[in-house]
């Protein structure tokens, strides 16, 4: 089996980052697999390369190590999305080549304006095919003042999965309504797309990452169909949220590894909190274990199926 951890280099790592990274370590070494670390710096105007490059030091700081990957290297030319742009460009050709995607000029405000809100076990209806009949003249017209983004033809469709911490999952693609972008108007390659075009071409076939990503999960489903390929087993893990029920998160400004190394913390004891959180070992009053010491636990997969888990702040 091979696994991932596949981080976004937006700011410094944090220890939501590090629950996950955890989590997807843990389990394929548990199974003698493959670790593969992938940067998703795909969108380039908030990845920073040196961000990337302070992630892997604190990822190797904290004991990490990783079978494929930056400074490891692997099969791959290169495991930075950033470099990997000509791969989702013979993808979205492809489907242009088979009808499977169109163009569309929908602007922000107009997108707002129609989506709905989401409910459990689908995916949030944001469009409603505005541009999906467009005529060759029109979209010839309208390419004269804008850019389009890209769209996929989506047709209605339901996927059944049973997610290794959430349970059984039921989702539904409905024509027109979700029909997803692909390619932003900017040029940008969306998420949905990179990540499979990489799971696939990297062999992954077990993807654990955060709660937060199980509704975008159908998505991808329709995407390896479309694709020919087998789908990951996925994780979605519950999100780590402070008192205050803010999710940890570079955005929130949360603690990073870099200030729990700062005041002192050893990597043992950042590991040995996150063990506690999953499951693995025992509450003490400062529980210290290290990756390696984790590894040679016999580890039973986690129980985690709620959405949040409350971690206290970690600055004392």
């Amino acid at each position: 089996m091979k696994g991932r951890f596949a981080p976004s280099p937006t700011g410094y790592i944090h220890l939501g980052n590090v629950w996950i990274a955890l989590l997807s370590f843990l389990s394929t070494k548990q199974q003698d697999g493959t670790y593969v670390v992938r940067m998703e710096d795909i969108d380039l105007q908030r990845s920073k390369r040196e961000y990337g490059e302070a992630l892997l030091d604190d990822l190797e700081w904290l004991g990490f190590t990783w079978d494929e990957g930056p400074r490891v290297g692997g099969p791959e030319k290169s495991y930075w999305q950033s470099e990997r742009l000509g791969l989702y460009d013979e993808i979205l050709s492809s489907f242009a080549l088979k009808k499977r995607i169109y163009p569309c000029f929908c602007n922000r405000a107009r997108l707002q304006s129609i989506a709905s809100a989401p409910h459990r076990g689908e995916v949030r209806h944001h469009y409603d095919g505005y541009c999906r009949m467009l005529s060759n003249e029109a979209i010839a017209a309208l390419c004269t003042d804008k850019k389009p983004s890209y769209r996929l033809r989506v047709d209605t469709q339901s996927f059944l999965f049973d997610d290794r911490y959430q349970g059984h999952q039921v989702f539904t693609l409905q024509s027109g309504n979700d029909d997803f972008v692909l390619r932003r108007s900017d040029g940008m390659y969306a998420y949905n797309l990179a990540v499979v075009v990489d799971d696939i071409k990297m062999g992954i076939t077990e993807v654990i990452r955060g709660h937060d990503l199980l509704d975008a999960t159908v998505q991808q489903l329709y995407l390896y169909k479309l694709l020919g390929a087998q789908p990951p087993i996925y994780g979605h893990a519950p999100l780590l949220i402070d008192s205050a029920g803010y999710r940890l998160s570079k955005r929130q400004k949360s603690i990073t590894i870099r200030e729990l190394k700062a005041l002192q913390w050893m990597p043992e004891r950042i590991i040995g909190e996150l063990a506690v959180l999953a499951g693995f070992i025992e509450r003490s009053s400062a529980p210290v274990i290290s990756l390696a010491e984790l590894i040679e636990l016999t580890l039973d997969t986690p129980a985690l199926h709620q959405d949040n888990i409350v971690i206290d702040a970690l600055r004392a």
